[in-house]
């Protein structure tokens, strides 16, 4: 028996397009290989289902009924973990960053360091840590705790997280710009411990992003969201999406956060550097109802399908939508074609986080594949050349 398969009669993502063509895997490697090279190989025919990269999760604050600030022992973490990882894969995720928001240094140094690399059996691998915080704007806080937000220039990354965390942990941090001391921890952010940064947020305006982006920053957190508003004289961060300087930027999808119409607009300033995120909360997955609060959140949460906000209140706290929606939605919203809808949740988020192992159907990359009908539902996920749903 051959160690290739061969999946056949069907139409293959990459670059925003639909191709009609094989895709040859080495099941034993878990790897995609040159089909020019094979000579023997099995036979998967997709019956004219769409095959893609497993996508990628950039900022989840926990599903399946758990919230990543929440630990209590380390074996019940990974217990967790596990859980959500295979929640995830029914949404079509391969992998994915836990996002913890802005809470306490003793708290993220309690959590960060079950938030290393990792994978697990039959689910989706965790790739590190998302800090949204603690270096936000409080006027911005939605529903971040603002007591516990930071300056830059009062505080040392070492105490905040913890050396060994942004060694083995940390992977992207959403921080205000225009605070104090933004330009210089940006800086050390990408040169010393060489991980994304975000804007987000924010009041700041538009030529103090400009001024971020120069200093190193990538990405913007959520745009529109937790920042000034989009004004023709006034563009603010939102203007950036479609300034010079080209930065990736993530949407939530849900129709909730942002207007359809406001999606479709984000999306077509630049459909290479658009990004598709649930900021899904621990509801993800669980029924409709009130719900007790956590380390970010110490207050009671309504769960009413894909919303969620603090009790009695309009504060939106998260989403409670699937990545593999957030696809659909954007097709939707936009009149965008289902590939152009992916990219946005794999080569994209490949791309900023400087990923080269998956999120592209190319050879020698990770065989992490996911395959969809032709509204974008997801019926088979793959992870490392095995199937795992």
């Amino acid at each position: 028996m051959s160690n290739i398969v061969a999946f056949v009669e069907g139409y293959i993502c990459l670059g925003g397009k639909l191709h009609k063509r094989s895709l040859y895997v080495d099941v034993k490697k878990g790897c995609i290989v040159d089909g020019r090279e094979v000579k023997a190989y099995e036979i998967c025919n997709l019956h004219g289902q769409i095959i893609a990269p497993a996508f990628l999760e950039l900022q989840t604050n926990g599903c399946a009924g758990f919230h990543f600030t929440n630990f209590e022992t380390p074996k019940a973490y990974q217990a967790q973990l596990n859980a959500i990882s295979r929640y995830l894969i029914s949404t079509g995720v391969g992998s994915f960053w836990a996002t913890i928001p802005t809470v306490s240094p003793k708290v993220f140094k309690k959590v960060l360091p079950s938030l290393k690399p990792q994978t697990f059996v039959n689910g989706a691998e965790l790739l590190g840590a998302h800090c949204e915080g603690p270096w936000l704007n409080p006027a911005k806080k939605g529903a971040h705790d603002a007591a516990l937000m930071q300056v830059p220039d009062c505080t040392d990354l070492n105490d905040i997280y913890g050396a060994e965390n942004l060694r083995s942990s940390v992977k992207m941090v959403t921080l205000a710009p225009e605070l104090a001391g933004s330009s210089n921890l940006i800086s050390s952010l990408r040169q010393n411990a060489r991980m994304v940064v975000s804007i987000g947020h924010s009041q700041a305006d538009y030529d103090t992003g400009v001024k971020a982006l120069e200093a190193g920053a990538s990405t913007l957190t959520h745009v529109f969201n937790a920042m000034e508003p989009l004004h023709h004289r006034s563009p603010g961060l939102a203007g950036l999406i479609s300034s010079p300087q080209k930065p990736y930027y993530s949407i939530i999808a849900d129709g909730i956060h942002l207007h359809p119409a406001v999606v479709s607009m984000a999306f077509r300033a630049n459909p290479e550097k658009c990004i598709l995120i649930t900021d899904s909360v621990e509801m993800a997955g669980k029924p409709d109802g009130v719900y007790p609060g956590h380390a970010q959140v110490p207050h009671m949460q309504r769960k009413v399908g894909n919303k969620v906000t603090i009790e009695g209140t309009d504060t939106l706290i998260g989403s409670c939508i699937g990545l593999d929606e957030c696809v659909r939605n954007l097709v939707s919203f936009s009149g965008c074609s289902l590939a152009e809808a992916i990219r946005c949740v794999t080569e994209n988020i490949a791309n900023l986080m400087g990923l080269y192992d998956r999120g592209v159907l190319a050879p020698g990359r990770r065989a992490d594949l996911v395959m969809l009908d032709a509204q974008g539902h997801v019926k088979d996920v793959w992870i490392k050349g095995r199937k795992v749903s």
